[in-house]
């Protein structure tokens, strides 16, 4: 190993492998000041600008993800694609002569911790899902270390390399010293009343979209408790035409895009959101009651087998997609009245919290370098 230590880090494409990144990049500099970190990432995805404005390098690939079907004739531009990155990702190892690699999940790591399995180079793979995707499975063969957030991943990945660490989440959440009622404040919210949060990650959820716009009258009709719903940046303008036209309820907050998450979650009394990997850690890590809402439309139903996890261990309630504009407003309405159920879940869900994920995930890269 050189005198300092030179780490890759790829992964991207949503805020859910992204987070963790950047988390675990922090953690190994603050253990090892003298690390240099290079980040690969997916050009046009939003770890190009997210990763250079958390104060780290990152280099762009041409990868994206098959479509599906997978006989679908498109794919063979994506195959080449696939190809080129690798070829790219091989010649930014030998520039950067890193000591080890991590693998945070998304397109860009298959190719790069690929590349870097052919080069010898140590991997670490951080597996965020309770079910693991086809890309980390067949990097699992080569790599040295694999840390994953859920029980039974042996059915996975090899039992001798797999460590029990969780995901790292957003430091900020952690560090939240806003008080209730300071970040009831913030949002034009009232003090007085049970607070139901709804977000579908950045740019939206049209299923939980549509329960609330469905339901307006049952909201409004329930004036002892209030939401407080991000819709995402990608449904804003629809919906402020919608609410225009049909006249927004009292006590519903909308904002587009809620930029301080930690004030939003000690804000709420109950949150609705979809099963990402890394939502679910904050949820358990803040003791936070959830009503989940798996997206249908992620590879192997792996937001349901996540959501599953928590609601066999009565720490999270679950509605499916095709039934939450139906059912969901009422469940939520039900479930934030109910202070005895709130606790439950918040007790339950702080249970499943694996704390220091990112100091743990970093240890082990500086070990490998080590190696």
């Amino acid at each position: 190993m050189n005198s300092e230590l030179r780490v890759i880090i790829s992964g991207g494409g949503t805020g859910g492998h992204i987070f963790p990144a950047v988390s675990i990049a922090n953690a190994i500099k603050a253990q090892r000041p003298d690390t240099k970190i290079l980040f690969v990432g997916a050009l046009g995805r939003m770890e190009m600008q997210r990763v250079p404005a958390a104060g780290y390098e990152i280099k762009g690939l041409p990868i994206r993800g098959f479509l599906r079907p997978l006989w679908k004739p498109g794919n063979i531009g994506v195959a080449i694609d696939y190809l080129k990155s690798k070829w790219i990702a091989k010649k930014i190892l030998r520039e950067f002569k890193p000591d080890v690699a991590v693998g945070v999940g998304g397109y860009a790591s298959s190719a790069a911790l690929g590349a870097a399995n052919s080069l010898g180079i140590p991997t670490l793979l951080q597996e965020q899902n309770s079910y693991a995707g086809l890309a980390n499975k067949t990097l699992a063969r080569q790599a040295a270390r694999i840390c994953v957030a859920y029980e039974g991943m042996e059915r996975f990945f090899p039992a001798d390399k797999i460590m029990l660490t969780g995901n790292p989440v957003r430091q900020q959440l952690l560090d939240n010293k806003v008080s209730r009622e300071e970040a009831l404040r913030s949002f034009h919210l009232d003090a007085q009343k049970k607070t139901v949060m709804l977000v579908g990650g950045s740019l939206g959820a049209r299923t939980i979209n549509e329960s609330v716009i469905q339901h307006l009258d049952l909201i409004r009709s329930h004036t002892n408790v209030q939401f407080l719903w991000q819709t995402g940046k990608y449904y804003s303008k629809q919906i402020a035409d919608r609410l225009t036209e049909a006249g927004k309820p009292d006590n519903l907050v909308v904002t587009d895009f809620i930029s301080d998450m930690a004030a939003a979650y000690q804000a709420a009394d109950l949150v609705i959101s979809r099963a990402g990997a890394g939502s679910i850690s904050e949820f358990c890590l803040l003791g936070k009651p959830v009503i989940l809402v798996p997206s249908p439309n992620v590879a192997e139903d792996h937001q349901t087998k996540n959501a599953m996890a928590l609601v066999n261990k009565q720490a999270a309630l679950y509605v499916k997609d095709a039934e939450a504009p139906q059912t969901l407003l009422q469940l939520a309405i039900d479930t934030v009245g109910n202070t005895q159920q709130l606790a439950l879940l918040s007790q339950n869900i702080l249970k499943m919290a694996l704390p220091d994920s990112a100091d743990i995930i970093a240890k082990e890269v500086i070990k490998l370098a080590k190696k």
